[in-house]
């Protein structure tokens, strides 16, 4: 249990570290959350500094949440008690009291996390997402059914009631960081389309 408390603590600060941030202040000169959707997370450090910076802040973000679960299973802390340790770097993220508790959507803290969990096979799942994202138009419907995959990952293949239970919370939880482009039904992007029409005539 007091390795379990102590891990979570630990991944939720480094989870509340706004790393997009402090790269966009450092690098870009400029507050990333004056950019795109407003998120201060790595893609919006893409946008206002190119892809290398934007590149970095995403990695770090995969890597907040990574971190905390690979070392809580180094030593010793697995199967239920691993759940407040997965939810804590995510929840950093989502909260951030660094920025007046104005948080990114979490999704690079998801897939490290994930990294932490499954190891290299997420990144199968990440390719899944990227193909996700590819194909529809609203990035945000895009990303719950990324991190979907990953729940029925723990459903279908791995089967650990405590996964399980983790994957549900985490969709939730992107869901609701997502909550407001969720309002709008998912599309198809244009070029995918017309590839459909030309193909119909």
């Amino acid at each position: 249990m007091a390795n379990a408390i102590f891990w979570s603590i630990f991944g939720y600060l480094l989870g509340a570290i706004p790393f997009a941030y402090i790269l966009g202040k450092i690098f870009v000169k400029q507050d990333i959350r004056n950019v795109g959707d407003g998120n201060p997370g790595g893609t919006n450090t893409w946008k206002a500094g190119g892809w290398k910076i934007g590149l970095l802040a995403i990695l770090l973000e995969i890597f907040k949440g990574y971190l905390p679960v690979a070392l809580a299973r180094h030593y010793g802390t697995s199967s239920w008690s691993l759940i407040p340790i997965c939810l804590a770097p995510i929840l950093g993220h989502i909260t951030m009291p660094f920025l007046n508790f104005r948080g990114g959507k979490a999704l690079g803290a998801t897939g490290g996390v994930w990294v932490g969990i499954l190891g290299l096979w997420a990144f199968s799942i990440y390719t899944a997402t990227a193909v996700l994202l590819a194909i529809l138009k609203e990035n945000a419907w895009a990303a719950v059914f990324g991190v979907s995959l990953f729940l029925g990952w723990a459903i279908f293949i791995d089967g650990s009631m405590w996964m399980i239970i983790f994957g549900v919370l985490n969709v939730i939880l992107i869901a609701w960081t997502h909550r407001r482009e969720l309002t709008t039904p998912p599309h198809l992007r244009p070029w995918l389309t017309r590839s459909f029409v030309r193909g119909d005539k």
